[in-house]
């Protein structure tokens, strides 16, 4: 998920803004406007490039490029209401394979709820959400937690929705198992959801925070089996809220991955809760009510820093930990952020009405340079992530836009030296691409 979100975006979540980046220098003039592409006009279906490993954050195949996970997929008029089509995969490929380094829209793969999902009692889930990331198992490939409708009848427990897709050479193509959380890390009887991947405990491997009932959490340590069990996992903390968020990073650069959580969806307080050598257990930070918070490095300095969206405006809160100095507040509720131009510092995404870009400098985010990117298409345009798919050090911004339940655009503005990210995308293409694959 990386920016933020890394394309597996659900409701208000953090941006990790340490590792990003992008490519290419076109300056930032004039309005782009692109049809979204047709199934006839598709690039035709490229393999899978075959990896050996990495340690490239969602690098499902393991070549060392990034790949973008995608939700909600666009469906045929004829069955817009239909289940849930699947999770589609764009994979990151290099020169040779019918593109320049970065996603290619011809390598694309589609996690169908019916060939991956594990069945219960011999019936396919009819929902088959991505939900995190991480290489869960240590083998050097990402692997993908994802939600499903497991049968419940309302009395007692909820089993566990959530099942895991191990990633390989070929990328995700096996059956996905049942994400297992012992009894004694349960608490309550809330379904437990909202998974975020981080090394909560500085040794080494992916674990899981799960939300449970009661404000607390369930805590997993990785590495996972093959069968989906954690390492360990103990009595559930207590948590400052009931939806934790994702991406974890090390905020206070002890070691140890943090997480954000939210107390409730939509407008809401945060806090940030800090890992440790028992794993998240100590509550640090208090954010304001917002929609999003977006967290990085938006000027000079060891601290990260805190931007909170809500429906009047973007408010900035320095100098985290302990967030003590309020900043400029600038249009937008939907933030995102990464260093688009490759010098250290991040640059913030504001999303609303218009898509603008905030400039990070040495003494903070500037409204002054700022950019506003035009959308790729008709309809409403949405920040899908912030990322470097390229591997050359700057950040792309990947955004979508709907027109309709049955017509959508993926964009993809390469991150630029001088003008942030490029004036047109560099790559645009339709999830109705997905439709109909057979992988």
């Amino acid at each position: 998920m990386g920016g933020r979100k890394a394309g597996i975006r659900a409701g208000a979540a953090i941006s990790c803004v340490l590792l990003l980046g992008g490519c290419g220098d076109a300056g930032n003039n004039g309005s782009a406007r692109h049809e979204p592409v047709t199934v006839a006009k598709a690039p035709a279906q490229l393999p899978v490039p075959r990896g050996k490993g990495s340690k490239s954050a969602d690098d499902f195949n393991g070549d060392g490029l990034r790949d973008l996970v995608l939700n909600d997929l666009v469906k045929s008029p004829d069955d817009a209401h239909g289940d849930d089509a699947g999770i589609g995969i764009v994979y990151g490929t290099g020169a040779g394979a019918g593109t320049t380094h970065g996603l290619a829209p011809g390598a694309r793969q589609l996690l169908n709820p019916a060939r991956q999902a594990a069945r219960t009692k011999g019936r396919s889930p009819a929902v088959f959400d991505a939900e995190a990331s991480c290489d869960l198992d240590r083998d050097g490939f990402t692997d993908l937690v994802v939600s499903t409708d497991p049968p419940y009848d309302g009395q007692g427990r909820p089993p566990v929705p959530l099942q895991i897709l191990f990633g390989s050479p070929a990328g995700l193509t096996g059956r996905a198992v049942r994400l297992v959380i012992p009894a004694a890390a349960r608490a309550g009887n809330d379904w437990p959801d909202q998974p975020v991947c981080g090394d909560f405990d500085g040794d080494g491997a992916e674990d899981l925070v799960v939300h449970a009932s009661d404000g607390r959490l369930s805590y997993l340590r990785g590495p996972f089996t093959r069968k989906g069990a954690p390492r360990a996992a103990g009595k559930p903390l207590p948590s400052p809220g009931t939806v934790p968020t994702g991406p974890a990073l090390d905020v206070n650069r002890d070691g140890y991955d943090d997480l954000l959580v939210r107390t409730a969806e939509g407008p809401a307080t945060s806090a940030l809760v800090l890992g440790g050598p028992a794993g998240p257990t100590r509550t640090g930070t208090a954010l304001p009510s917002g929609i999003d918070v977006a967290l990085g490095p938006f000027g000079r300095g060891r601290a990260l820093d805190a931007a909170v969206g809500s429906m009047d405006g973007t408010s900035l809160r320095y100098d985290l930990p302990t967030a003590v100095r309020d900043s400029i507040s600038t249009p937008g509720s939907v933030l995102d952020a990464g260093d688009f131009d490759g010098d250290g510092v991040s640059e913030l995404v504001s999303s609303g009405a218009e898509l603008r870009i905030l400039r990070g400098r040495t003494t903070g985010l500037s409204a002054t340079g700022m950019v506003t990117v035009p959308p790729p298409a008709r309809g409403t345009t949405r920040v899908l992530t912030v990322a470097d798919f390229t591997g050359d050090g700057r950040a792309d911004l990947v955004v979508r836009t709907y027109d309709g339940e049955t017509k959508d655009t993926v964009a993809v503005y390469a991150g630029s030296k001088e003008a942030l990210v490029t004036a047109k995308p560099t790559v645009t293409f339709s999830t109705s691409e997905f439709l109909g694959m057979n992988s």
